[in-house]
């Protein structure tokens, strides 16, 4: 039987799996965690058949870098089940190559961090066997309720899964959703911290897998995050499960409307720590890609002249170098992400030019030509006025050297979304972005999702470069998230996804945002309000961009 392995026909035995024929270049590379098939995800445990096409993942890839990240978390649970069995255990958000998680009927000690790391390195240690249990929807519930677990319940309610998988180790179990590892002894770096009120589980970046960088404190990302569950508690969701029942008892105008009012009110609240201070003239706002930034600078407009303040904006798309002055990346492609893409002379001179009151011609940068020329427009900024710019390196200071930083109000903004599926899967704010941006770009600019995949992590590492080293130097962060989105952009994303065809590299993706996307309950659009951020997404809003 042969296979294709780097393009090249391989003789295997029948009726076996992978890593019985790849056993050699998985120990050379001890970073190799699970595989490609046919642009599927899989396990080491995958039985070849003929003709299958298959690439070994390691841990410095993006799925093989999730597949680590729910090994480890499923060991942290399973030392926790066996010193703490009465303790409730919920992860819920990701900070800095960490997952923050909490517990609720102890206290997380220094001595208790101790206990569960020797445990984990235990369990590492001595390589047991993570095995995947498939059951029918019947047998499963059967065995929940006997368990008396909320663990694996949710795929009971998913209709387009027919059965219902669990995670075996010894005798522990869980679940969660994606492949994991054959056994504990493929996590080979952790740390586990005392952290605020509960505490960090630590590993390596996708980037640099073989090292665990010290911690960089994210204080201002933390405090944003925590407000927002402010709303869940006084909607009472703490996972999706409850969500979905909420809408399907009739609730969801009630948490739209409540998701909406926190919105209004952070943004308000934004507003006046603006008008509050008079030394600010310009406002920066910064955010990776679909956080929402257009429509959010519209709504802090309309609270900025509530308080007296007309905001006037300035885009540094105008203001790019001409074609051949662009820089190029290690590849020799034009890098337009690049700090020195951007005119920096002439955008200082103009900001200067206007915070002294002058006017300015203002340019206009076309980019089929890559070729600034000017129409004639002008601007000049009056003593009511304030100056709006948006961009990617907005929060870093070498944008606008020329401006005084007391005279600047820097804002980041993305959908921070803090929701989780169930107590130890967290919904991915990467997830998040990637389904609102691709009804957006379906919606508005004709691009399929294929088109909107294939780009998605070239633009994810200019944002890894240029927005997230940046984003605690911020005046003020805005979650764009809104508790209900997913609900409302399934109906309309799950036919993009389905489109993919499996013989297409971005099918795997597309196969995993599916699945996961059927597990929401969906809402009525009609139920959105027009000036909802989510309708820069879906559209019909009466926002104009």
């Amino acid at each position: 039987m042969k296979i294709i392995y780097k393009n090249m026909e391989v003789e295997v035995q029948e009726n076996t799996t992978v890593l019985e024929n790849f056993k050699d270049i998985i120990n050379e590379d001890s970073n190799i965690i699970a595989c490609n098939i046919n642009n599927e995800v899989k396990s080491l445990n995958y039985i070849l058949k003929d003709d299958d096409e298959i690439e070994l993942l390691n841990t410095s890839s993006r799925d093989g870098g999730r597949i680590y990240t729910r090994g480890l978390l499923f060991i942290m649970a399973m030392a926790f089940k066996d010193l703490y069995p009465n303790v409730s255990l919920t992860v819920n958000y990701q900070l800095s190559s960490s997952m923050f998680c909490e517990i609720e009927n102890e206290e997380v000690t220094e001595h208790m961090m101790k206990k569960i790391k020797e445990k984990m390195q235990e369990i590492i240690s001595e390589n047991l066997p993570i095995k995947k249990v498939k059951m029918k929807k019947e047998d499963a519930s059967k065995f929940i309720e006997e368990q008396k677990t909320l663990i694996g319940r949710m795929q009971l309610e998913n209709k387009d899964k027919k059965e219902v998988s669990f995670y075996f180790c010894n005798d522990y179990y869980n679940y969660f959703y994606g492949v994991m590892p054959i056994s504990t002894g493929y996590i080979k770096l952790f740390d586990i911290m005392k952290y605020h009120d509960g505490f960090l589980i630590r590993y390596p970046s996708k980037k640099e897998p073989n090292i665990i960088k010290p911690y960089k404190e994210g204080k201002k990302l933390l405090s944003t995050l925590e407000e927002y569950e402010d709303i869940y508690r006084i909607l009472q969701i703490s996972t999706l499960e409850e969500l979905n029942n909420k809408i399907r008892n009739g609730e969801s105008k009630e948490i739209i409307l409540l998701s909406e009012a926190l919105h209004e009110k952070k943004i308000a609240n934004i507003a006046d720590k603006i008008t509050e201070d008079k030394n600010k003239r310009v406002i920066l706002i910064a955010g990776p890609s679909s956080s929402g930034k257009t429509t959010f600078a519209k709504r802090l407009g309309i609270q900025l002249r509530l308080n007296g303040l007309k905001p006037k904006t300035i885009s540094v798309d105008n203001y790019f170098v001409e074609r051949n002055e662009t820089p190029t990346d290690e590849f020799g492609k034009y890098n337009f992400e690049a700090l020195e893409a951007v005119d920096l002379k002439l955008l200082n001179d103009h900001l200067s030019r206007l915070l002294n009151g002058e006017e300015i011609e203002i340019p206009t940068f076309d980019f089929k030509e890559g070729h600034k020329y000017y129409t004639g427009k002008t601007m000049k900024l009056e003593d009511d006025e304030i100056l709006v710019m948006e961009g990617i390196h907005c929060l870093n200071d070498k944008l606008t050297p020329s401006i005084p930083k007391e005279q600047k109000f820097r804002i980041y903004i993305s959908a921070l979304t803090v929701l989780n599926i169930d107590y130890y899967n967290r919904i991915s704010t990467t997830d998040t972005r990637i389904i609102r941006r691709t009804v957006r770009d379906n919606q508005f600019r004709s691009y399929d999702a294929k088109k909107t995949l294939s780009s998605w992590y070239s633009i994810s590492a200019g944002e890894e470069k240029n927005i997230f080293p940046f984003q605690e130097e911020a005046d003020a962060m805005f979650n764009t998230s809104l508790i209900y989105e997913i609900n409302a952009l399934r109906d309309y994303a799950i036919p993009l996804f389905e489109k993919i065809k499996k013989e297409d590299k971005e099918y795997a993706e597309a196969k995993r945002l599916c699945e996961f996307l059927k597990y929401f309950e969906p809402i009525l659009i009609e139920d959105i309000p027009k000036n909802s951020l989510l309708r820069e997404f879906l559209g019909e809003g009466i926002f104009e961009y």
